[in-house]
């Protein structure tokens, strides 16, 4: 990239991100902005996003429209990817 990365550029990036493909789109955000410095603003905020992709990738929907299933759903015990971006599933070592 020629120019600067932007805030613009990082939502680009990461507005269509999808469970299965949000570790690749961390890893272009992270070189993206590899090249600024840490106290910049557009460099706080792809941090923020790269966050979010890892709660994502852990995560089976972004869940971010609609209203959500109750746990007391009948069969939701037999979902297991039920888990939303904001509560993903914990991490196995």
């Amino acid at each position: 990239m020629d120019r600067e990365p932007t805030r613009d550029d990082i939502d680009a990036l990461v507005g269509p991100a999808t469970p299965h493909f949000a570790y690749q789109i961390r890893a272009r955000v992270e070189e993206l902005v590899a090249g600024l410095p840490e106290a910049h603003p557009v460099r706080q905020y792809a941090e923020a996003q790269m966050a979010r992709l890892d709660r994502l990738g852990h995560a089976s929907s972004k869940a971010d429209e609609g209203p959500r299933e109750s746990p007391d759903r009948l069969g939701w015990d037999e979902l297991p990817s039920s888990a939303p971006a904001d509560a993903p599933l914990p991490h196995r070592s």
